[in-house]
């Protein structure tokens, strides 16, 4: 459990909604369409669970395991450098209207799971922030700049499962897209990017008064009161005597 808690918090609430929504359906425990996203079971009979679920349920097989590794590389790379660190409420806030986004531009492509989506749209926004020539290996067979990662993953779906899964895809690339163009690149949505109040204390705690940092940092010691003439300075001890008299 310490390991646990040392990854970020919304890394971790990624990851394990991803084990706990699949696990049980690879374990037949749970039926597999009892999550995913029908929208007139939604809005019809308020099965409101399915937009959570339709998330992260990440299939099966080999394919799964390598999607959960990059799940939790690319989240932990957000959340714990310089991007987000110590500011996971704001991820948390920017990651929930994207998960909206992708949700909405799927509505006329009648996707039924979007984990593969939000896995894109992190993927892209992970290699955008990225260091310039960055690159990445796929499957340890092809190097290539990471900025072109996404792409490949949309090819990828493409050859494999047709052009319905590479569409699904796409959405969460052009959701990842306008999430670095808006929130870090143009910061024209830098405004709302900011988590609200209740939310980061959850998350993060409260804030700190401006000035303070945490320990480690560097501390604001507020100047001495210059001391005045004829002003005696802290506690008043008594004349005393000197030594040897």
């Amino acid at each position: 459990m310490d390991e646990i808690r040392k990854i970020p918090p919304v890394t971790r609430f990624l990851c394990g909604s991803s084990l706990g929504v699949t696990l049980p359906v690879l374990l037949k425990l749970v039926s597999p369409y009892r999550i995913f996203f029908v929208r007139q079971l939604v809005t019809q009979k308020f099965e409101i669970w399915r937009l959570y679920t339709s998330f992260f349920f990440g299939g099966s097989g080999l394919q799964y395991l390598f999607e959960f590794v990059m799940l939790y590389r690319n989240s932990d790379q957000l959340e714990a450098s310089v991007t987000y660190v110590g500011r996971s409420a704001d991820y948390a806030w920017q990651l929930f209207w994207a998960a909206c986004a992708i949700l909405g531009m799927n509505l006329p492509l009648h996707s039924f799971l979007h984990a593969r989506a939000l896995l894109v749209c992190l993927t892209y926004l992970s290699a955008r922030l990225a260091p310039p020539g960055t690159q990445t290996s796929l499957w340890g067979l092809l190097t290539i700049p990471v900025v072109y990662f996404p792409y490949a993953l949309i090819a990828m779906d493409f050859i494999m499962a047709g052009p319905a899964a590479a569409a699904t895809s796409v959405t969460g690339a052009v959701v990842g897209h306008l999430w670095w163009w808006g929130v870090h690149d143009t910061r024209a949505m830098r405004s709302y990017s900011v988590a609200p109040a209740w939310l980061s204390n959850w998350i993060d705690g409260p804030r700190r008064p401006e000035g303070a940092t945490s320990s480690g940092g560097v501390h604001v010691v507020p100047p001495r009161r210059r001391e005045e003439p004829g002003v005696a300075m802290g506690h008043t001890w008594g004349s005393g005597q000197r030594l040897g008299n």
